[in-house]
C-alpha cells in the first residue's frame, strides 16, 4: 500500500485576503486529501488579526518581526528551501499573488517537486502564474460588490401649517370705547349722537366734548359718514376679544 503523497502549504498572509487564504486550505485538502505543513507567514499585525483563521483552518503562523522591504517573503523562502530539504515533500503549494516568487518556484521545481500556486484574482499578473506547474485565481468574496439597494421613498410629511396671523392688540382706549358701544364691535353703523350719550354714561366722554375728536384719535380703525358733516361712525378693525 503506497503511503500519502506529502503536502506542503506555504502562505504569504501579508498579500492575500483572509478568506482567500481560507478557500486555499479547503482547496488543497479537496485534491490531495491531507496537507502535512500549514504555514502563514505574516508580520505581527497580521498574525493578532487572523489568530482566529489561523486557528481554525489549523495554519501555524510564521511571524516576522522584521519591518524591512519584503522581509516577510525572504523569511519565506528560506523556510521553503529548509522544509523542502527535510521533509521531500511531492507537492508544495504556495499562496500568494507575489511574482517575486518565481525564482523560489523554479528552485524548488529542481529539487524534484511539483510547486502549485493559488493567488487572489485581480491581483495576480500574468508573469506570476506561467512559471508554476499548476496555478488557480481565487475570488475575494467580500472584494463582491453587493447589490443595489432599492431606494426607499420617505414619505414626505406635510407641511405644519403657519401659525395664524394674530390682529395686533388694540389701544387700551379703542377697547373701552368698544366696551361702551358693543353695536360698533358687531361691525353696525352708529348714529353719533347716540354714540356720545353712551360714551357720556361710560365716563369716556365729557358733558361739553365732541365724540368726532375722540373717533378721529384712531382714524385706521373709525369711519365717520358723511364726509361733509358726518352724522354717523363704524368700527373697521378687528373684533375685540
Amino acid at each position: 500500500m503506497s503511503e500519502t503523497p506529502k503536502i506542503m502549504l506555504l502562505i504569504d498572509a501579508d498579500n492575500v485576503s483572509a478568506d482567500v487564504i481560507e478557500q486555499a486550505v479547503q482547496r488543497t485538502l479537496a485534491k490531495h486529501g491531507a496537507i502535512h505543513v500549514r504555514r502563514a507567514y505574516c508580520n505581527a499585525e497580521t498574525a493578532v488579526k487572523q489568530q482566529a483563521l489561523f486557528k481554525r483552518c489549523s495554519v501555524r503562523p510564521m511571524v516576522n518581526i522584521s519591518a524591512g522591504k519584503n522581509s516577510t517573503d525572504i523569511a519565506l523562502a528560506v523556510d521553503a528551501l529548509d522544509l523542502v530539504l527535510a521533509e521531500r515533500p511531492e507537492v508544495v503549494v504556495l499562496v500568494s499573488s507575489d511574482s517575486d516568487f518565481a525564482p523560489l518556484v523554479i528552485r524548488l521545481r529542481e529539487k524534484g517537486c511539483r510547486v502549485c500556486g493559488i493567488g487572489q484574482r485581480g491581483k495576480t499578473g500574468e508573469e506570476t502564474t506561467t512559471v508554476y506547474d499548476e496555478f488557480s485565481d481565487l475570488q475575494h468574496q467580500a472584494g463582491r460588490e453587493p447589490a443595489p439597494k432599492r431606494a426607499v421613498r420617505t414619505p414626505r410629511r406635510p407641511k405644519a401649517a403657519p401659525p395664524p396671523v394674530r390682529p395686533p392688540a388694540l389701544p387700551e382706549e379703542v377697547l373701552r370705547i368698544l366696551e361702551a358701544l358693543p353695536e360698533l364691535g358687531e361691525g353696525d353703523r352708529m348714529e353719533l349722537n347716540n354714540a356720545a350719550e353712551a360714551l357720556r354714561t361710560a365716563q369716556l366722554l365729557g358733558r361739553s366734548a365732541s365724540s368726532l375728536k375722540l373717533f378721529r384719535k384712531h382714524p385706521e380703525l373709525f369711519v365717520l359718514t358723511p364726509d361733509g358733516r358726518p352724522s354717523k361712525v363704524q368700527y373697521l378693525g378687528p373684533r375685540p376679544r
